[in-house]
């Protein structure tokens, strides 16, 4: 549907329970931008089938596919469309860093996760069926784009009529950018905020030491623009800007407290990560960015002295030096 004048969200379907993610296709003079790509697989190429007949899109007049980060859901059809069209692929230094090692350096992203996995506790049978999603999720993200150009924050990008302003807002992915319209108060956020949903922000074995802080930091940043209507990578398009970045800094800080209550005197992250969500209920795909998540927030409890972290040669447990700490 055309979200705003000149912008259509294009609703693609996800093989795992978060079923929806949205791409944007935006009017550039006789041309598109397309901004995000979906999973690459025969149902979300059916969807971009369908969007390109109903918006009357050819495939050829896209000049350009900018990726707010490199995720599989939003990278995953960057190289399919670009095999379509001959545009380009714009996304941010770090993000393109993040598709060479994770994306082209096929079983490392798979060793490192069950590496770190296994350290924080969690069981063999669960890092074999871990490994596994991993390896069919990198099937979807095939073919690469051919070519890919660095995207850089506090840069301008003319989409259209519209100048937008390119924003680095780290947290969910290291190196994620949003595409700020001033005068239209306009922000497409890609998965910064959400309205449904909080954004995941995990530890992973190639990012950001403390990714909570550094989201909290770019929450703090985002609340400063001057939005009327974000435009997020999935669930309702974001009416209530300032009230929705509010909501998602009280769910950290109660995250937080639960998770430094879980730690107590001493245990491993999967132990925590069993108490604050119900393991037993999710997938594999699931599971393995609640642990994140928990990771991420024992960090940062850790990096603000309310939890210390120990280590052997196997493990590492998060715990208060003290019960009455």
């Amino acid at each position: 549907m055309e979200v705003v004048q000149g912008i259509y969200q294009i609703q693609l379907p996800l093989p795992f329970p978060l079923k929806i993610v949205h791409a944007y296709a935006l009017r550039d003079g006789d041309g598109w931008t397309i901004v995000d790509t979906g999973l690459n697989y025969p149902p979300a190429q059916q969807a971009w089938e369908q969007a390109f007949a109903e918006f009357s899109i050819d495939p050829r007049r896209i000049q350009r596919i900018v990726l707010t980060h490199a995720h599989p859901d939003h990278y995953g059809m960057a190289g399919w469309l670009a095999g379509l069209s001959g545009a380009p692929v714009l996304l941010s230094p770090v993000e393109r860093a993040f598709v060479r090692a994770t994306w082209l350096a096929a079983g490392v992203e798979q060793q490192a996760i069950a590496n770190m996995f296994r350290r924080y506790g969690v069981p063999s049978d669960l890092l074999t069926v871990v490994d596994q999603d991993i390896a069919a999720l990198r099937l979807m993200v095939q073919p690469p784009p051919l070519t890919m150009v660095d995207l850089m924050a506090g840069s301008d990008i003319v989409i259209g009529a519209r100048r937008f302003h390119i924003i680095s807002v780290p947290g969910h992915s290291d190196g994620q950018l949003a595409l700020y319209c001033p005068e239209d108060r306009l922000l497409l956020c890609g998965d910064a905020v959400l309205m449904k949903i909080t954004p995941n922000i995990g530890l992973w074995p190639w990012g950001d030491s403390n990714p909570l802080a550094t989201y909290l930091a770019t929450l703090g940043q985002l609340a400063e623009l001057w939005v009327d209507r974000a435009l997020p990578g999935h669930g309702p398009i974001i009416t209530t800007f300032y009230a929705r970045i509010q909501e998602l800094k009280d769910h950290h800080q109660l995250r937080l407290l639960a998770t430094e209550q879980a730690a107590g005197a001493g245990t491993d992250a999967f132990t925590v990560c069993q108490q604050i969500f119900p393991t037993q209920e999710l997938t594999s795909h699931q599971l393995r960015f609640a642990m994140a998540e928990t990771l991420a927030h024992l960090e940062y409890l850790v990096a603000n002295g309310r939890l210390v972290r120990w280590q052997d040669a196997a493990t590492i447990r998060y715990g208060k030096l003290y019960d009455d700490v």
